[in-house]
């Protein structure tokens, strides 16, 4: 097949644009859970904590489960890791919607789903900065774009199928669906510009000798401990870890939360949907203002956004107030995640990028279930979410601090201006 079908065409654009259609479809579902979340709770007898548990293994899984895929990419390329995510997604909700005990849940949905979508982060992050330098921020933002276009339209699909039918239905329904867009698009990945003689943007120039901020970029391999000893990689853990507990506690809890002060399922959905809707600009405009402006000044913007947004979210009683919430919370963590993902790939060798998203994943993963499951136990314990929602204000300050001292690594693209 003639990868380069004319000297105008770069290819990296095609894979951003395949990241972006299977991103729509896994992360629609990766972020789905809060929508059947009452469904689980009322057919199992379940308290909002044990509910919040389902989510959380999957999580916690999740990170292990990227690892494994980041190491997996670094040595197959994305085709494979992606086609093998798309099986297990499809797999995972097909058998979710036959299942009739709660413990079945935790083996098709905690276990299954994160072997699908677990990865999601970690795959599309490492593929896409191989393949761009000058315009990284911007190439990530797009082919993340199917964060906010998947949330906001699996919310009101899923919505429609769980109301009309059941949730089992709705289940089988996204299962097939996964299978259908995932598993062609797959076979369209390449794993760098080299695999077709091109370099990174398309450039005629040494691959990776001139990066986005003048730099030179070492191309040698980091060993896994050198990696994990990186005082880079301690902050980013910990900052991926606030961060990921506060948007894994908001997608879990958020639809349950605006049914409980009174609005419908369709009125919930609808807010998860302008939360998704949201987030589309947030990834494009702030991941193009980490190329201009500076790739820690971006994150941290966006975590003080976030912060004043959940703190908001105590307060906000009418759907004027939710509807605002969705668009700067939405907005503000969308752009959080394009920036942060350029900031990684110019502090680590691209030639094992991929292993570096995967174990920052694990922190990803273990405040992704710390947030669902604490923000559950918080709400059994006082019946009210409004403790929770502060905490996550406060866990985004925290995250904004530790940005500011990521400092930058010596011989390898900065971080910072």
């Amino acid at each position: 097949m003639p990868w380069r079908f004319t000297d105008r065409f770069f290819y990296g654009w095609a894979v951003v644009a395949v990241f972006l259609v299977i991103g729509i479809t896994l992360y629609g579902i990766h972020f789905s859970f809060g929508v059947f979340f009452k469904s689980i709770e009322a057919e199992f007898n379940l308290t909002r904590t044990a509910t919040s548990a389902i989510l959380s293994a999957n999580m916690l899984l999740a990170g292990l489960c990227s690892f494994f895929a980041g190491w997996a990419l670094d040595r197959y390329g994305p085709r494979r890791v992606v086609l093998l995510m798309g099986i297990c997604t499809g797999l995972s909700l097909v058998l979710t919607g036959l299942t009739n005990a709660l413990w079945q849940l935790f083996i098709t949905y905690s276990l299954l789903l994160a072997m699908g979508t677990g990865p999601l982060y970690v795959v599309p992050m490492s593929a896409v900065s191989r393949w761009f330098d000058r315009k990284r921020g911007l190439a990530l933002g797009l082919s993340s774009l199917g964060i906010g276009l998947g949330t906001m339209v699996m919310a009101p699909f899923a919505t429609y199928f769980i109301t009309h039918y059941s949730w089992h239905t709705a289940y089988l329904v996204i299962g097939l669906l996964a299978w259908i867009i995932v598993l062609p698009l797959a076979r369209l990945l390449k794993r760098d510009p080299s695999e077709i003689g091109a370099q990174p943007d398309g450039a005629d120039r040494t691959y990776g000798v001139v990066p986005a901020e003048g730099v030179v970029v070492s191309p040698v391999r980091l060993s896994i401990l050198s990696i994990i000893r990186s005082h880079n990689f301690w902050l980013i853990t910990f900052v991926h870890f606030f961060f990921a507990a506060c948007v894994f506690f908001i997608f879990a809890h958020l639809v349950p939360h605006i049914t409980d002060i009174g609005f419908s399922p369709i009125e919930a959905a609808a807010v998860v949907s302008l939360l998704g809707a949201a987030s589309i600009p947030g990834r494009v405009f702030m991941g193009i203002a980490s190329d201009k402006i500076g790739r820690k000044a971006v994150p941290i913007i966006c975590t003080l956004f976030m912060a004043a947004a959940l703190a908001g979210l105590v307060w906000a009683r009418e759907l004027c107030g939710l509807y605002l919430f969705a668009i700067v919370y939405g907005f503000f963590y969308s752009g959080f995640g394009s920036s942060t993902a350029a900031l990684i790939s110019d502090s680590f060798s691209l030639r094992n990028i991929g292993s570096v998203f995967g174990l920052l994943e694990i922190g990803i993963g273990v405040g992704a279930a710390t947030g669902s499951a604490v923000g559950g136990y918080i709400f059994d314990v006082s019946n009210s979410y409004e403790m929770a929602f502060l905490s996550g204000a406060l866990a985004m300050l925290a995250a904004a601090v530790l940005i500011a001292f990521i400092r930058r690594e010596t011989g390898r693209t900065a971080v910072s201006r």
